[in-house]
């Protein structure tokens, strides 16, 4: 799936899935690639991955068809940029909580080459594009995705017009960061939490854009939510956190069957 695809896919109420990939052995997406992804999530806000690893990883999962979604260590137009001339398909800008965020990063994914105050102008409805620069403008962009992360009480509270952004294709919730503004860190199944996501996601699809959850605590939960509240950009678990999860297991059985101890010494993998 290329970003075009991507986006469509979105805002068609399609559901799509991809997972976090923290790898950057050159292996390893010829080996995801049998898993049917249509995407991967690439996160530069936490894990320490540099520009030119990012490239390397974004043009060669495009080249398998496979769209890759980088999150932008903050919700800045020059980091959307960069992200971008690297070979990112789409853009998850983090902790978004206003409406003028959301136009800066519009203007750095959906209108570039504009800057300055010819592009202020256009996004503040003062000044038109030109035909062929509007023509210009939209062909070059045309497979770029905006996405931003909807994490906190204030985001959802500024929701209604946040999604009503112009370009935006979609909203993705941090589970973790939303879970701690609301008062209940990482209580997963609590009932305001619960609450927040569908909402998120309800409002996200009434404005007919992409609604989805980076997710790693319940597979029951992620079904409901696709279900029930028009969830349709699943971002599932991690290769790190798989990778922990089955290889602890299989290390358990050994030792269970050999003798060995059988203490663990496992904490929760928050990304």
């Amino acid at each position: 799936m290329d970003g075009k695809s991507l986006k469509q896919a979105l805002r068609s109420g399609q559901t799509v899935y991809g997972t976090l990939v923290v790898s950057t052995f050159p292996k390893w997406p010829q080996e995801m690639r049998s898993l049917g992804l249509d995407f991967v999530f690439i996160d530069t806000e936490h894990i320490a991955i540099d520009r030119l690893e990012l490239s390397w990883m974004c043009q060669t999962f495009r080249s398998m068809d496979i769209a890759p979604v980088v999150r932008i260590p903050a919700p800045d137009p020059y980091m959307a940029t960069m992200a971008l001339d690297g070979g990112a398909a789409g853009i998850v800008a983090p902790y978004v909580e206003t409406v003028e965020q959301v136009q800066a990063l519009r203007g750095a994914v959906k209108l570039r080459p504009l800057k300055g105050e010819k592009l202020q102008r256009v996004l503040d409805g003062r000044a038109p594009m030109e035909d062929e620069l509007r023509s210009y403008v939209e062909e070059r962009n045309a497979d770029n995705v905006l996405i931003v992360n909807i994490e906190s009480g204030p985001a959802i509270e500024q929701l209604d017009k946040i999604v009503r952004v112009p370009d935006l294709d979609g909203v993705l919730i941090g589970p973790h960061d939303l879970s701690c503004s609301l008062g209940v860190p990482e209580q997963y199944r609590h009932p305001v939490f619960d609450r927040a996501v569908r909402t998120i996601l309800g409002k996200a699809r009434a404005a007919g854009i992409g609604a989805g959850l980076h997710y790693w605590a319940g597979m029951d939960q992620q079904i409901a939510w696709a279900k029930d509240a028009g969830m349709n950009m699943i971002v599932h678990k991690a290769d790190i956190i798989s990778f922990i999860e089955q290889m602890g297991k299989e290390i358990g059985e050994l030792k269970a069957a050999l003798g060995g101890s059988s203490d663990r010494n496992v904490n929760d993998i928050t990304i």
